[in-house]
């Protein structure tokens, strides 16, 4: 079974997005199809974890063509937990954009292309070979910009031009590699990929390594190109962009970390300093950016860019812990940054406004949403221990077991200003009185369900996940190892394919 299960999450998705088109006018039936879909795939998800864990590595090879010559999905223990945490997010957004959008004209739409782009990250995780991971970017990069302009005010327009703009200078770089890689191996299946590279002589793998980097440093918002993540984020709706901040940049250091261990293996290619550097400066350039805000979604969207740098540390460090770290860091950072945006959302419902200068008074009028909001605020912010106090332990241990001080050093600082950030916006929105202006506006604060129940839930995963700890590390530490030992997921591919 378990080829279906590695077929069906991106195959029922786009199913479900040609059916919610046809009834996109329909609003019951879109809230139905789209709940009863987004539960289906997360139980698809579970039963393909599950799977992958009793089997090892699985890959399915289509139309009886085998890999390295037809199309492959695989899966190990990275890409699934990462299909579950998608298909966790798919579920607690969809069900928040219920109460979220249901006044936008476009609502049908909205649904639709949230399955798209479910499809593509789903697809991107799974694909074996480098050609349709391609293939699942356009496919995220349509339906991401979609999102963007559906009822947009200029000022949404204007952040989504800046965004599809420096993604396509990504897209047109990454096939430059693909051309350059397909012209210098004859494949582009990434297992066969980790055999044939060897036979490429070192200058023109350094150049592959570069323009891949430059790709995906795009994608993944790495200093100093994330410029378009700030300019967008901020003017979303609340259910967009914390689909955007859970997911999109996550694909990108997926692929860092599948690239750089399995094709151009960190050490060998030279880069290691170069990544060191770059996310020394991602976690510093992306934490005084957020500092230096007063509105929740700008300072959220500039933290999106700072604990990127996290995760690239751990890949940049290149030991099985530190990997290990930003796996964790990476699951840890879906669940926190997706649930502030909703909390952020449901202020800007309550309020009208996500500026803290016109903020103030919700501890007093709801206790609840205060201490929904305070623990992924301080779980963000690294405080022991919440799920982001081990993924930061493990990142920052692993740095000092190779001495790499100075990045450790950085690492605890930008921990630091974290909390500042966090602190801030506790005070302002929820600790100060509330500011009774003629611009504010209020409404009756009963929250929701289909507000509540998105946020309860992901606050809940991230306790679980701080609190009990252990058997998560351990998933990290294993997924870590078959990253830097590909034999399984080799064998998979090259000789296990269905």
């Amino acid at each position: 079974m378990t080829s279906l299960w590695l077929t069906l999450p991106v195959v029922g998705s786009l199913l479900v997005a040609v059916l919610l088109f046809f009834f996109k006018t329909s609003t019951n039936l879109v809230n139905t199809i789209s709940v009863t879909a987004g539960g289906a795939q997360l139980a698809i998800a579970g039963l393909l974890v599950f799977d992958i864990i009793n089997l090892g590595p699985q890959s399915v090879a289509f139309g009886q063509w085998m890999a390295p010559f037809g199309i492959v999905f695989v899966a190990d223990f990275l890409s699934v937990a990462l299909v579950l945490i998608t298909a966790i997010i798919g579920m607690v957004i969809i069900v928040y954009a219920i109460a979220d959008l249901n006044k936008k004209p476009s609502y049908g739409l909205y649904h639709c292309l949230i399955h798209i782009l479910l499809s593509g990250v789903y697809g991107a995780f799974l694909t074996g070979d480098i050609f349709n991971l391609y293939v699942w970017f356009e496919v995220m990069l349509i339906a991401s910009f979609g999102l963007m302009v559906l009822d947009g005010s200029k000022q949404q327009i204007d952040g989504a031009v800046k965004y599809v703009l420096l993604n396509l200078i990504s897209t047109l770089v990454f096939l430059l590699a693909i051309g350059l890689i397909y012209g210098a191996t004859g494949t582009l299946n990434l297992a066969d990929l980790h055999f044939k590279m060897t036979e490429v002589s070192p200058d023109l793998q350094r150049v592959l390594a570069v323009l891949l980097l430059f790709s995906f440093a795009i994608k993944s918002a790495l200093f100093p190109l994330f410029s378009w993540l700030p300019a967008s984020y901020h003017t979303l709706p609340s259910a967009v962009v914390a689909l955007f901040a859970a997911l999109l940049t996550k694909v990108g250091v997926y692929v860092f970390l599948r690239i750089y261990t399995l094709v151009f293996p960190l050490v060998d290619s030279g880069l290691q300093p170069l990544l060191i550097w770059v996310a020394g400066l991602t976690m510093l350039t992306g934490v005084l950016g957020a500092a230096s805000q007063f509105d929740i979604k700008k300072i959220l969207s500039f933290h999106i860019i700072s604990q990127i740098g996290y995760m690239l540390m751990g890949l940049a460090i290149f030991t099985p812990l530190a990997l290990a770290g930003a796996i964790f860091y990476v699951i840890h950072h879906i669940i926190v940054k997706a649930n502030l945006f909703l909390i952020g959302g449901l202020l800007e419902y309550k309020y009208g406004t996500s500026d803290l200068s016109r903020l103030g008074g919700v501890y007093k009028n709801s206790p609840l949403l205060s201490f929904l909001f305070i623990v992924p605020a301080f779980s963000l912010a690294g405080f022991p221990p919440l799920s982001g106090f081990w993924g930061k332990l493990l990142v920052i241990k692993a740095s000092i077991d190779v001495e790499f001080y100075l990045l450790a050093s950085v690492a605890l600082i930008v921990g630091l200003l974290t909390i500042y950030s966090m602190t801030k916006i506790w005070s302002e929105a929820f600790w100060k009185p509330r500011v009774n202006t003629p611009g504010n506006s209020t409404k009756p604060f009963k929250i929701p369900p289909a507000y509540l129940l998105p946020i309860t839930t992901l606050t809940s995963l991230s306790l679980v996940i701080g609190l009990f700890a252990e058997p998560f590390f351990l998933f990290a530490m294993q997924a870590s190892e078959q990253l830097l030992q590909p034999t399984k997921y080799l064998k998979a591919v090259l000789e296990g394919g269905v």
